[in-house]
């Protein structure tokens, strides 16, 4: 444990090195006190050795920290997440920070249309949760483009598998409706480009508007939600906004909501087959019949009656010409 407390404290090293290793603050720095606290934090949590080697990867890549009042930042310019303020987790995050602070900053970077203000790459989570608390967010600030900020949302979401996999097809279709390159987003999701190519297409399948109804669905994965676009394909009637405006669907959690739509979308199952056996005077088992709502299956015994079946099929247009003249008949 000793041992990774002091790979924690050298990986650190460089926010407390100093102001040379410190480029100058987009807005006042945080207090050396308060910097030392931090570091404390980070030394005790031995677990979050991926998250402290990130931060100080954005420091040598000409990063500051700050403290920033939440009103000062704004969301990502592309939306990841669909229940990020409505889960127990929230809750439960913010409680911690109201009883031990905030340990990890957020990233951000000077937002490109409001210089006054920051643009938040990852943690709103933690931003949010801090707004409500009415404290400030320690931030590491970084000059990025849009490319690295969305690689930089992404590759952090997917390290804390944070995101469902609706959140991420949603996130991608979004990524490039806004015209990302495909490679920006293929390295912020890090996925295979033939499973990027689905994810999107799925999206478009799905109306973002039921998907955002729905929410992230943690529990609900690719295959279900393929389902749910067959269903929709197959059956074109559905009025889903009709099941979303449901006054008990908002109360149900994001999986139920999920289950509601799509057990409302299936399409009706065909009754089940009922089968009959056809037997001759003498009680002979010549054939049996299967019927549902769809369609009729007469299956010959060819041990019983050989050849029937092929004196059957020769004889059909007559019977069937039998039957239109009965039916004109009867509607006479």
């Amino acid at each position: 444990m000793n041992k990774r407390r002091d790979a924690m404290r050298d990986m650190l090293a460089p926010i407390t090195g100093g102001p040379a290793e410190v480029p100058r603050q987009l807005k006042p720095a945080v207090q050396s006190g308060a910097l030392r606290s931090m570091n404390a934090a980070f030394e005790s949590l031995t677990q979050d050795a991926e998250a402290a080697e990130e931060l100080r990867a954005q420091i040598a890549a000409g990063a500051s920290i700050v403290e920033i009042d939440p009103s000062d930042i704004d969301a990502s310019f592309i939306k990841d997440r669909l229940d990020a303020f409505d889960t127990e987790d929230f809750d439960i995050l913010q409680e911690s920070l109201a009883s031990h602070g905030q340990i990890l900053p957020v990233l951000v970077r000077r937002h490109p249309q409001k210089p006054s203000t920051y643009q938040l790459a990852f943690g709103h989570r933690r931003v949010e949760a801090l707004r409500r608390l009415g404290m400030k967010v320690k931030a590491v600030v970084r000059d990025m483009g849009d490319d690295d900020l969305i690689i930089a949302q992404g590759k952090e979401n997917l390290e804390r598998k944070d995101l469902s996999f609706i959140e991420r097809a949603l996130f991608a279709k979004r990524l490039e409706e806004r015209g990302m390159k495909r490679e920006v987003i293929l390295a912020a999701l890090s996925v295979h480009k033939g499973n990027l190519s689905t994810m999107i297409s799925l999206t478009r399948q799905v109306p973002e508007e039921l998907i955002v109804a729905i929410g992230a669905a943690p529990k609900i994965g690719r295959p279900r939600w393929e389902q749910l676009a067959n269903y929709l394909a197959l059956n074109e009637a559905f009025d889903w906004r009709t099941v979303i405006a449901d006054k008990g669907f908002r109360s149900l959690g994001s999986d139920e909501r999920f289950e509601h739509v799509a057990a409302a979308a299936a399409p009706p199952r065909a009754s089940q087959a009922n089968s009959v056996t056809v037997s001759t005077r003498q009680g002979e088992r010549i054939a049996e019949v299967e019927t549902n709502a769809r369609k009729t299956k007469v299956t010959i015994n060819e041990k019983m009656a050989p050849n029937f079946a092929a004196f059957l099929v020769e004889q059909l247009p007559e019977i069937y010409e039998t039957f239109r003249a009965k039916q004109n008949r009867n509607a006479d």
